[in-house]
């Protein structure tokens, strides 16, 4: 059966078609080692009927703690397979980070990597739920929870029911689990695909963890709506990038973050010229303007650009076809998802060329988040006077192209990644010598941003801030360990006591500022 515009899908029905359309069409490209349709839906069905066997039941939460490799995948489907939610957490996670997601999941069980394991071992005295863990085996085996059973449990989902919980930054609190239906995961696919003019047969490059809606909606299930293959690099490699395009045949890139331009900046290689004119499409954000003409004139590339703006709890609300001669610094314009406003404090429209906070609401079923998960007040705030407010600011131009100019709410952003200040304020003062601090961000000379920590010190301590730095790498994810350190007397607030960030911001990066980049501190991204 094809899908036609207006229809509601499952991540489920998906896999599905692409099995009866060719069982044997490669699907999954690690560095190499390759997964059919077919091999993988057996392995998820092994799956889904041992998560059963072990009580997992229709509705329940698996938590999975696993890197870029064949059972990221086959867990998301199996796990829906079984009739649960998959709930995918960053593998840079441990600590308070790592526990609140699992609890706040409610989660029954935990597939993990043996290592990550190791890190829910750790929290487990303050798990209520009381998870059961299995490890990912070195000879991919998953601690005897596949069973041999690979006849699919026949468990057919609504469009409407959850495929798996996504978390947010937690930007003014702990994180919160955004409620992806399975048709918002299949219409963010199929948004994509019609966006990047992908075809079938065309293979998808991506260096993107699979524990990203980015990767698994935009990279994996759009393969699966092609019936084509993604090819997915376990982590960005700037010297090793044209190698792996050339050996794995892809034709379009999905990346994020510094990665569009530091390729497009890094001198030439003998990998690079053969591959000229291989990348038909280059697909990511940001990409600025000046990167979208190099990609296409040094690369070959047939069209490049960002495919729009959304956000974890609604995508894409405003999409940008790539074209070879798009708008200059427009993110797109309206689509037929969604009714996109711009507005006033007040929730007031503004009119074409104002600056204010970006609002939409959704003009079809389940194309964005169901809520947020246990928190009905938070989603209720999100949707003020019956909109979604994105909490960033935008305008449209007289001819209703879409324009980005900042981030409203207080969190930040860095290779890729969004790190809550919240969580990362909340480590710090676990440490003894800590009296206050502030994170906000710096302004990167790369992109997005550097992470800064201002911080006040209990009287009379003769913490050093390299001292801080290695504290923190060992309890944060690699991606949050700021750059920045800088002690201050006191911070400066407002006359209630908040911390004014936005001065700390401006300020950047002052005299008295310690850069873990110019010191001896190795940072292990792991």
């Amino acid at each position: 059966m094809s899908w036609q515009r207006g229809e509601q899908d499952t991540v489920l029905a998906v896999l599905r078609r692409a099995v009866d359309a060719d069982a044997d069409a490669t699907f999954l490209d690690f560095a190499g080692r390759t997964c059919s349709y077919g091999a993988l839906y057996r392995r998820a069905m092994r799956l889904a009927n041992g998560l059963r066997e072990h009580g997992v039941e229709p509705g329940d939460r698996v938590v999975t703690l696993l890197d870029s490799n064949v059972d990221a995948v086959a867990a998301w489907f199996g796990i829906n397979a079984a009739g649960a939610i998959s709930v995918p957490v960053n593998t840079a996670y441990k600590g308070e980070f790592l526990r609140h997601q699992i609890a706040d999941a409610g989660a029954r069980l935990v597939i993990a990597e043996p290592d990550y394991a190791a890190r829910v071992a750790e929290v487990a005295d303050r798990l209520a739920s009381g998870p059961r863990v299995f490890r990912r085996g070195p000879d991919d085996t998953l601690d005897g929870l596949c069973v041999d059973d690979d006849r699919d449990p026949g468990l057919v989902p609504e469009p409407g029911d959850l495929t798996m919980l996504v978390y947010t930054a937690g930007t003014t609190g702990p994180s919160k689990g955004c409620m992806i239906s399975h048709n918002y995961a299949c219409n963010l696919a199929r948004q994509s695909n019609e966006l990047a003019t992908r075809r079938p047969g065309e293979t998808v490059w991506t260096p993107q963890p699979l524990f990203h809606l980015n990767a698994t909606a935009t990279g994996v299930l759009t393969s699966a709506l092609l019936t084509s293959a993604v090819s997915v690099y376990p982590r960005f490699s700037l010297s090793r990038f044209w190698d792996d395009i050339e050996r794995s045949g892809a034709r379009m890139v999905s990346l994020l973050g510094s990665a569009i331009s530091l390729i497009a900046l890094m001198p030439e290689t003998e990998a690079m010229r053969r591959c000229h004119g291989q990348l038909r499409i280059a697909y990511g954000a940001p990409f600025p303007g000046d990167m979208v003409r190099i990609w296409r004139e040094r690369f070959g590339a047939e069209v490049a650009g960002a495919p729009g703006y959304g956000l974890s709890e609604a995508s894409m609300i405003v999409t940008a076809a790539l074209t070879s001669d798009p708008v200059p610094d427009a993110s797109g314009r309206r689509n037929a998802d969604f009714d996109v406003r711009i507005v006033d404090e007040h929730d007031h429209e503004l009119p074409p060329g104002s600056v204010g906070e970006i609002i939409c609401r959704p003009l079809r079923p389940q194309v964005m988040f169901s809520g947020y998960w246990n928190r009905p007040d938070a989603t209720l705030g999100l949707l003020r006077n019956l909109w979604l407010h994105t909490g960033d600011l935008g305008k449209f131009d007289d001819a209703g192209n879409f324009y980005f100019v900042d981030r409203k709410k207080d969190y930040l952003r860095r290779r890729g990644e969004n790190i809550s200040s919240y969580e990362l304020e909340s480590t710090f003062l676990r440490h003894p010598e800590v009296r206050e601090v502030a994170v906000h961000a710096v302004a990167s000379e790369v992109s997005e941003d550097d992470v800064k920590a201002t911080v006040v010190l209990a009287e009379g301590s003769g913490l050093t801030e390299r001292q801080l730095c290695i504290w923190a790498i060992e309890r944060l994810p690699y991606f949050a360990v700021p750059r920045y350190v800088e002690f201050r007397d006191q911070l400066p607030k407002n006359p209630v006591g908040r911390v004014l960030k936005y001065q700390l911001r401006e300020q950047g990066r002052t005299g008295a500022t310690w850069d873990r980049e110019e010191s001896d501190v190795q940072l292990v991204k792991r």
